[in-house]
């Protein structure tokens, strides 16, 4: 989903204005698990690869992220079982670790299918756990700072032109200089308390109605350069990412304007 990944249509805006700093304006919750299991002593290092080779363990900007203590894990199979040590029907105690690591929910299976086949054991203990922690890699709209603060008319002349934009709309100006700003490629106004709380002097979107103006009040400047006008880079994205995926390939951007609105 473009409106989300970290190299977005948000993250574009902010790179083609050459914002620094830039973060998620605002991150998604409920995007990641916590994975417990409890693995022999001998065969750590072969799970534990295993499972950060799947893309477990990645927080921010660290990965391989995990946490393992020692303890007793006990078990007894029953008559259908082959166990990996121990004899069935009788209590066995084995020496192993509780290892935790962190992962994104979309990887669930890959994660869980590389545990399976990682771990000695038939059947192998493990928890989930939802969390409530924010993604902060993943979300909608961006927030940075201008290297240089500008005059409103200097900004709204920046934006203008850095999105060729054919007209912008814009809220009322306050006279303050704008130093940081948020951003939301496509119909962002939902995320207007958000670009408040950030404190960004300015919101960059689209599709803006005309009571949200009235919202943004003299607490920050309200810009919407046009749907099209925002996203219209997404076409570098999908370049990059495709010659990243496909080296060889020979790629050309298309010079056909699919924007759906005239202007007299």
């Amino acid at each position: 989903n473009l409106d989300v990944i970290s190299n977005g249509v948000s993250r574009k805006m902010a790179e083609k204005l050459n914002l620094l700093n830039i973060r998620v304006l605002s991150p998604l919750k409920n995007r990641l698990l916590k994975l417990v299991t409890f693995i022999p002593e001998a065969s750590l290092d072969k799970v534990r690869e295993a499972l950060f080779d799947a893309g477990a363990g990645v927080i921010g900007n660290y990965d391989r992220c995990a946490f393992a203590v020692k303890g007793t894990g006990s078990f007894r199979g029953n008559s259908l079982t082959d166990p990996y040590v121990g004899i069935k029907g009788k209590d066995h105690f084995e020496k192993e670790v509780r290892f935790e690591t962190i992962l994104f929910s979309h990887l669930k299976g890959k994660v869980i299918n590389a545990l399976h086949k990682a771990h000695p054991y038939e059947e192998v203990a493990y928890d989930l756990y939802p969390l409530e922690n924010e993604n902060i890699e993943i979300g909608l709209g961006c927030v940075g700072e201008l290297k240089k603060p500008l005059e409103e008319g200097k900004f709204l002349e920046l934006i203008s032109k850095t999105f060729q934009a054919e007209g912008i709309r814009y809220s009322g100006a306050s006279g303050k200089k704008i130093g940081r700003v948020a951003l939301c490629g496509g119909a962002g106004i939902s995320l207007l308390n958000e670009a408040k709380a950030s404190g960004a002097d300015a919101f960059v979107t689209s599709d803006i109605k005309y009571h949200n103006f009235f919202d943004a009040g003299d607490a920050i400047l309200l810009v919407d350069t046009g749907h099209y006008e925002s996203e219209k880079f997404s076409t570098e994205i999908l370049y990059e990412l495709i010659r990243k995926k496909f080296p060889t390939f020979a790629l050309r951007f298309s010079e056909i304007n699919t924007n759906p609105i005239n202007y007299l």
